[in-house]
């Protein structure tokens, strides 16, 4: 292993992969002392990944390092699975772009932790050992459960992670002036090796060393911007609606949540998809206790909350300092949106026209390998929890019933591991012109429609059934899907159908299919007069009673 580490960093800190080999159409050329940087932080987390290989000796050090994470760690590390691309250049662009629709965004991302600190954090550490399929199968039928968590988990992950591949190419495509094939392999290689060789270990602390590294430099640049301001945000802010060519529209809620119905349902996706993301659910089974589970999701939801802040000084900052200059605008394109001219190398550059602007190329070197850093982080994530639900879900509890040797259970893990790297790395190429907004929505509307209603009713209500459960958690996932495929974000614009055959007109079908999950889950619950059904309602006491106390629970305390 230490020779492939050594060449893949070597392959990395080469020109060659950089030398002018540019997609057609892109502006941005290589910076040095990006690649530098780049090249310092792949080989810091392959270090990481060697040392985290020779700890992982056992499945529960693979799937959650043991249990030996500190809430603190944990909390850091759950943000940085959280904090992806999307939200650091993504949310800044909308900003820039839009002014306060991008708000809306950040809210949406943030008001979901809430809901996992205080009804979910402390019964899933007490129920769960691996994944959130061992709480829904808790007192179900396990084969039924743990398959439909299993299909729930990796059509999410999937989607999730063909949006990160995606934006991973086209990323550093712009940035580093690298073929958009070049990257989106590196990225998946890198994936490989952080999840097969080091498993959690090595995953939680690559997001930990991850976050603190973008919000670090986050504060850094958000700090310059409003130095430039004498630290007034009154001034800041009004010199932002002065040079926006909106003005002060800028200042309220815009086209990007003028249709309330699919404001309400982008929200519902964001604020509830967040507490049914398999890989941040996972990350709850890391540390010994429910306490420290706890802990995890106050650190996480303080550095993610301090986060979104950043991400608006930035955006307005952007607003500010980049589109004033003209050595950031692609002035040889006509095309405007809100009145913006349109920034070299894309729409999703302000924050990194930004890092130049105030803190020179060292800045914008760092904050490119950020970007990078960010996105191997999530995917690394992603991939970890799919492979634990093929391996731990479907093979050793669906497949072999249980029988299966520690041993093996890794093994399949890490087999599919590679399998899922080299299905991302075929699907990031073949989906290179998708919108990589919907599919991050359609995974957050899948999670929220999915596998939060089974996960919550399976936690607070003695009526649910294993059939009910499945039913329902299946009218969601199929639902989810569906709908979106419908909507003009995908119906029109990716599969190039007539805007007036649009069978499903909102942005996001949660607001529907969520309810949709909820209603199937009662219904055929309550329709359930089996003896199988009679069992599972009073197996409810003993569930509530260890998710309330950890009594029994793994490592956790009965205090």
């Amino acid at each position: 292993m230490t020779r492939l580490l050594i060449g893949l960093v070597a392959l990395i800190a080469s020109p060659a992969w950089a030398a002018g080999d540019l997609a057609e159409g892109t502006k941005q050329g290589t910076n040095p002392v990006a690649i530098a940087m780049f090249a310092a932080f792949v080989a810091l987390t392959l270090g990481i990944t060697y040392w985290a290989a020779k700890r992982t000796k056992t499945t529960a050090d693979f799937y959650t390092a043991g249990g030996g994470i500190s809430g603190f760690q944990n909390g850091i590390a759950i943000a940085g699975d959280y904090m992806s691309a999307a939200s650091f250049l993504g949310i800044s662009a909308l900003v820039y772009t839009w002014g306060f629709d991008g708000l809306i965004y950040s809210i949406g991302f943030l008001v979901g932790w809430p809901i996992i600190m205080f009804l979910m954090a402390e019964p899933l550490r007490n129920l769960g050992k691996f994944t959130f399929a061992d709480v829904v199968s808790y007192r179900l039928q396990a084969t039924p459960m743990r398959a439909m968590a299993a299909t729930g988990t990796l059509v999410t992950v999937a989607f999730y992670l063909i949006a990160q591949m995606v934006g991973a190419g086209q990323l550093i495509e712009l940035l580093f002036g690298m073929r958009y094939e070049y990257a989106v392999v590196i990225v998946g290689v890198l994936m490989i090796l952080y999840v097969t060789f080091g498993g959690m270990i090595a995953t939680t602390y690559v997001q930990i060393i991850k976050a603190i590294m973008l919000l670090s430099g986050a504060t850094l640049m958000s700090v310059l911007v409003l130095a430039r301001f004498n630290f007034d945000i009154s001034a800041f802010l009004g010199e932002a609606v002065k040079v926006h060519p909106a003005g002060i529209k800028i200042m309220s809620p815009g086209p990007q949540v003028a249709n309330p119905i699919s404001a309400i349902s982008l929200g519902t996706a964001l604020m509830f998809g967040t507490a049914g993301l398999p890989h941040i659910l996972m990350r709850f089974f890391t540390v010994n206790s429910a306490k420290e589970a706890r802990k995890s999701v106050f650190w996480a939801t303080s550095l993610i909350g301090y986060f979104y802040i950043l991400t608006f000084i930035i955006g307005f900052g952007a607003l500010i300092l980049v589109s004033q200059n003209p050595d950031y605008l692609d002035l040889a394109n006509k095309v405007k949106v809100n009145g913006m001219s349109a920034l070299l190398g894309g729409g999703n550059m302000p924050a990194i026209h930004l890092s130049e602007e105030v803190g020179g190329s060292l800045m914008k070197g760092f904050i490119s390998a950020v970007a990078f850093a960010t996105i191997l982080a999530v995917v690394s994530g992603l991939t970890l929890s799919g492979a634990s639900a093929v391996s731990h879900d479907l093979y050793a509890s669906v497949f072999r019933l249980g029988r299966v040797k520690e041993g093996a259970e890794v093994r399949v893990s890490k087999i599919t591991t590679v399998v899922l790297g080299l299905f991302a790395i075929v699907l990031g190429i073949a989906f290179q012109k998708v919108n990589v907004a919907f599919m991050v929505g359609l995974a957050f509307a899948i999670a929220a429609s999915a596998n939060f209603p089974v996960l919550l009713l399976s936690m607070l209500w003695r009526g649910l059934t294993t059939w009910g459960a499945f039913a329902g958690g299946f009218t969601g996932l199929v639902s989810a899907v569906a709908l979106t495929i419908g909507s003009p974000g995908i119906w029109v614009s990716v599969l190039g159908n007539p805007a007036s055959t649009v069978w499903f007109p909102y942005t996001s079908p949660a607001l529907f299919t969520m309810p949709a999950a909820f209603f199937v889950c009662w219904l055929v619950s309550t329709l359930d007069r089996s003896g199988r059904a009679a069992n599972e309602r009073v197996a409810f006491e003993a569930q509530y009673v260890r998710s309330q106390t950890g009594i029994g629970a793994e490592g956790a305390s009965a205090h």
